[in-house]
C-alpha cells in the first residue's frame, strides 16, 4: 500500500466522493445524489466525471466495489455498487486536515472571514 500523503491534494470530485461513501456504500447514481445533498448543491458530479474518478480510485485502491445489495425489487443487477476502503478513509482523513489547515491559513491572513459564510 502506499504512503496516503502522497495521493494529496485529492481532486474535488475524487473527495467528496469518499466524503460520500464514508457516510454508506452507494451505486453511482447514489454518489452523484449524495454529493449534490452534502455539499448543498455546489458541487455536481456528471457521470463521465464520476465514473472516470471511480476507475481511478478503484486503480489506486481508494474505494472497492461493494456486495451488498438492496431488496432485489429495489435493485437493478447492472449496478455496481462501491464503499469506500480502509486505505481510502486514510487518505480523506489526510486531506481534511489538509484543507482544515489551508482554512486556518486562510483565516490568519484575512482571505476568509471569521464568521462562517451563509
Amino acid at each position: 500500500m502506499p504512503n496516503p500523503g502522497t495521493l494529496l491534494p485529492l481532486s474535488v470530485p475524487v473527495f467528496h466522493i469518499l466524503v460520500s461513501l464514508s457516510e454508506a456504500e452507494a451505486h453511482g447514481y447514489g454518489i452523484i445524489q449524495a454529493v449534490v445533498r452534502l455539499t448543498d448543491g455546489e458541487v455536481s458530479l456528471s457521470t463521465s466525471t464520476l465514473y472516470g474518478a471511480i476507475k481511478r480510485m478503484l486503480r489506486d485502491q481508494l474505494i472497492e466495489e461493494s456486495e451488498m445489495r438492496p431488496a432485489p425489487d429495489l435493485d437493478d443487477q447492472r449496478r455496481k455498487y462501491y464503499r469506500i476502503s480502509d486505505f481510502g478513509r486514510q487518505v480523506a482523513d489526510l486531506e481534511a486536515k489538509r484543507i482544515h489547515r489551508v482554512s486556518r491559513l486562510l483565516q490568519t491572513t484575512r482571505f476568509l472571514p471569521d464568521e462562517p459564510a451563509r
